[in-house]
């Protein structure tokens, strides 16, 4: 569900106003006052939500077990028999679907609002011994812990909560966040904004709203002009004690476990998971959906497609990653094929 303190939730509305923004009619047997509350995701939703079910294979038995009121889900798709209660709501584009009736109940869901106010809004609450160099711009609802500087032109977005002594650099700005006690954010890096995420309308994209927050534990580093976006409906998460270096994208709804490390001009697509003391060389890419297991270590330039997992306590290279000994091997065999083949060619 949305966080009420950066997302203003402009419903209830009714199944049929709902339908009637996907363009579809209100299913045989259900109630079209029924009213809809908000939105949630498959696993956090209840009665009062509405979530979507794409028809992923890893999401059927969540689908089965959900609470939520109602499910949009694809027309003619093959899924679980829906739980009792459910209504689901079948349409020929779920990102498509979602994204409409996601812009119904939150229009505002890009950019906070920025009321015209001196640099600091009088309602932000700041801690003792908070330290604010020139040009620094905190929002509305704001708050700051003790000890905490921000350095030159740094921007802080309304209700983001900061903990205490941490240090942020210049030229930062935050969004959509809280961030723990004692957290490192070096010059340039951008955390809280929205992911790109977007629905096929078959000859452009609509924008799905981005309703998540980032969530950054205690003691991470980030470095310089690495960026991380906020959670489409839940959160992207920072375990404690990580720590990030410089040019570094982490998608929508990331996970990152506790004392991870990540080197430089790493790429994290969308929902990826890296469990705890994970370590990921430079120029990394992992592909959406992506999970890596606890203390796994990953080479420079390895990667992956969407949806593998790599198990924990092992060393991985190339791209596909593969166990480091295997990829060595691959990588010598090619190297004595190409040799013979030279060999061969010259004889």
């Amino acid at each position: 569900m949305a966080d009420p303190r950066f997302f203003r939730n402009l419903g209830p509305f009714a199944l049929a106003r709902i339908c009637e923004k996907v363009g579809i009619g209100v299913p045989q047997g259900a109630d079209g006052a029924h009213q809809v509350f908000d939105l949630a995701d498959l696993a956090g939703s209840g009665p009062p939500h509405l979530t979507f079910f794409s028809g992923a294979v890893a999401h059927r038995e969540t689908f089965a077990a959900s609470q939520a009121g109602v499910c949009l889900t694809r027309d003619g798709g093959k899924r679980p028999a829906a739980p009792a209660g459910m209504i689901v709501l079948e349409v020929d584009s779920v990102g498509r679907a979602f994204a409409s009736v996601a812009s119904l109940f939150y229009p505002e869901h890009s950019q906070p609002r920025w009321p015209q106010q001196d640099s600091v809004s009088p309602s932000a609450r700041l801690g003792r011994d908070v330290e604010l160099a020139p040009g620094v711009v905190i929002g509305p609802g704001a708050e700051i812990g003790d000890g905490t500087r921000l350095g030159p032109n740094t921007v802080i977005g309304p209700s983001v909560a900061i903990g205490r002594h941490c240090e942020i650099g210049a030229n930062v700005s935050i969004s959509h966040a809280y961030i723990g006690d004692r957290v490192i954010i070096l010059p340039g890096a951008r955390i809280g904004q929205p992911g790109f995420g977007f629905a096929t309308t078959g000859e452009d994209y609509l924008k799905v709203p981005q309703l998540g927050r980032v969530i950054v534990q205690d003691d991470v580093e980030i470095g310089s002009a690495t960026t991380i976006d906020r959670g489409a409906l839940g959160d992207t998460v920072i375990g404690e004690g990580s720590k990030i270096d410089n040019l570094i994208m982490i998608a929508h709804n990331c996970q990152i476990g506790r004392h991870c490390v990540l080197a430089g001009q790493v790429g994290l697509a969308g929902s990826v998971v890296l469990e705890d003391g994970v370590v990921l060389a430079g120029q990394v890419g992992l592909g959406d959906h992506t999970r890596v297991g606890a203390r796994a270590r990953l080479g420079a330039r390895a990667g992956t497609g969407s949806s593998i997992f790599l198990e924990g306590g092992q060393d991985y290279g190339g791209a596909p990653a593969k166990p480091v000994r295997e990829w060595a091997r691959e990588i010598h065999a090619l190297a004595r094929l190409a040799k013979q083949r030279k060999q061969d060619k010259n004889d």
